[in-house]
């Protein structure tokens, strides 16, 4: 008796298909029905079920229940394991599955075209051609919902993941650890030899060079096995730059296909910049050494381990709470007030748009990352406690730094009960903030307003960007066809 002639009975369904899906679980059932010279009839009789059934589940149209898929699996010699593998059959299958799926997917279905019928007169050629332009109108999907909107909620995502596991990610320790312990790291600040020689070991050779394309710190050449830096990069330190390029290597980055895939590609490589050259036991020594003396210092870790002010901020902020049991917040600013960068775990009450983004927001006039411009002294950081609108007091130290974007101040801090730990928590300096209330430190008093709103008619020095699109590409912002002439004039 066939199912047809019977009431249907409900049946277990099968395990999820961890390990393939639905399309890859018929394509093998096609492929092995197909070795042992059985018809599709022929099948469907020995499982008792319509062959109209058996085609749906052969085309990745239906998925067989766990009895259904028992009964084929052993009608055709094999395991239920074996037809839930997730690898296709073949190359010419996977081929079919990729097309299969990709017209089956919500880009394909707006165009309102009608998708081909996939069989085995189909040649490779055409379902090559039909893929390769259902990825590039993919592409074009991705590209066209990159908008700033996208782009600063990737953002707001990750820099909550950040906060959530205290901006420490053991992975890229370990990482990290590795490759100093590949090339003998000894201690003490990570030399250029070093990190050449962590290149070497990865298959790379450094290359210096005149022409970089200008949309790039570096360019990566995997097929040769080279590096490309500017020949200005040696002049400065090199270190950085070289290990943010081989991070796309260490943490097996691919072409990333959204905003967040960049900016996490982007996080990893400072990241592991920063775990090779600031090593986690050395660094945590040095920074328990110093808390337990109660002078914690970015300056101090700065010298320790010969690198930028910036880096050993950040390195701080991967650190403190994982390993020296502190709560911290970071914060890069522009001259002009604009928030750059920005990380905190200590509550403190960053400004950020209506997205939750905080970079791009305007910080406090009051807050140290905004008075440290005015201090004459720039040879020596400059602390101060600032007392929040209903949040607290922090403390915190404050460098300026030059880029050529202008002059930015790199600022950690820390709530008022953990300034005991830090060097600087002696300072005298300090301010009171009242944003978002724009009476704080937006808004010009009630006399200068009356004397000059009538007055003045300034003309605004607008920013580039707030017209423009985002930068789209597979790397947003770099112009691909300049780099692909690059390596193709460098690579004999």
């Amino acid at each position: 008796m066939t199912l047809l002639q019977t009431a249907p009975v409900p049946e277990a369904a099968a395990p999820p298909a961890e390990a393939g899906d639905a399309l890859t679980l018929g394509r093998r059932i096609r492929e092995r029905r197909t070795q042992l010279g059985l018809t599709l009839e022929q099948l469907a009789q020995a499982v008792e079920r319509a062959p109209s059934q058996l085609s749906a589940i052969e085309n990745g149209r239906r998925e067989p229940r766990l009895p259904v898929l028992r009964a084929i699996a052993q009608a055709l010699g094999a395991t239920v394991d074996e037809l839930l593998a997730d690898e296709a059959p073949s190359e010419r299958a996977a081929l079919e599955i990729a097309v299969e799926r990709a017209q089956r997917g919500s880009v394909f279905a707006s165009l309102g075209i009608q998708p081909i019928r996939v069989s085995k007169a189909t040649s490779d050629e055409t379902l090559r051609a039909v893929l390769g332009l259902h990825q590039e109108v993919e592409r074009l999907h991705r590209e066209r919902a990159a908008t700033p909107e996208e782009a600063r909620r990737a953002n707001t995502e990750l820099r909550a993941e950040m906060r959530g596991v205290g901006n420490y990610y053991a992975e890229l320790e370990a990482a990290a650890a590795e490759l100093l312990r590949g090339v003998g790291y000894a201690g003490g600040p990570v030399s250029q030899q070093l990190i050449a020689d962590v290149a070497q070991k990865l298959g790379f050779d450094l290359h210096y060079v005149t022409d970089m394309p200008h949309s790039t710190r570096s360019v990566i050449d995997r097929r040769n096995g080279r590096i490309y830096l500017g020949s200005d990069v040696p002049t400065r330190d090199a270190r950085a730059p070289i290990l943010r390029a081989l991070a796309s290597v260490v943490c097996g980055h691919e072409e990333p296909r959204s905003y967040g895939d960049f900016l996490r590609q982007r996080v990893e490589a400072n990241y592991l910049a920063g775990a090779v050259l600031l090593p986690e036991a050395a660094a945590v020594s040095v920074l328990a050494d110093a808390k337990q003396q109660r002078r914690i210092s970015m300056e101090d870790l700065r010298d320790a381990f010969s690198v930028s002010y910036e880096m050993a901020a950040h390195r701080f902020t991967n650190l403190a709470t994982e390993r020296l049991e502190l709560q911290v917040h970071f914060m890069k600013a522009h001259e002009s007030g604009t928030l750059i960068k920005a990380y905190q775990n200590d509550g403190v009450s960053f400004p950020s748009d209506a997205l939750g983004n905080l970079e791009g927001s305007i910080v406090c006039r009051n807050w140290t990352a905004r008075t440290v411009f005015a201090q004459p002294d720039r040879f020596n950081p400059w602390y101060q406690y600032t007392d929040m609108a209903g949040g607290g007091t922090y403390w915190c130290t404050s460098r300026v730094e030059k880029a050529k974007e202008g002059m930015y101040s790199v600022s950690v801090g820390v709530r008022f009960e953990d300034v005991k730990w830090f060097r600087g928590r002696e300072t005298p300096h300090r301010t009171q903030s009242f944003c978002p209330d724009e009476r704080c430190c937006r808004r010009a008093s009630s006399e200068l307003t009356r004397k000059w709103e009538d007055a003045a008619w300034p003309e605004a020095a607008t920013p580039t960007s707030l017209l423009a699109a985002l930068p789209t590409g597979t790397f947003p912002g770099v112009d691909a066809h300049e780099v692909y002439a690059f390596l193709e004039s460098h690579e004999h």
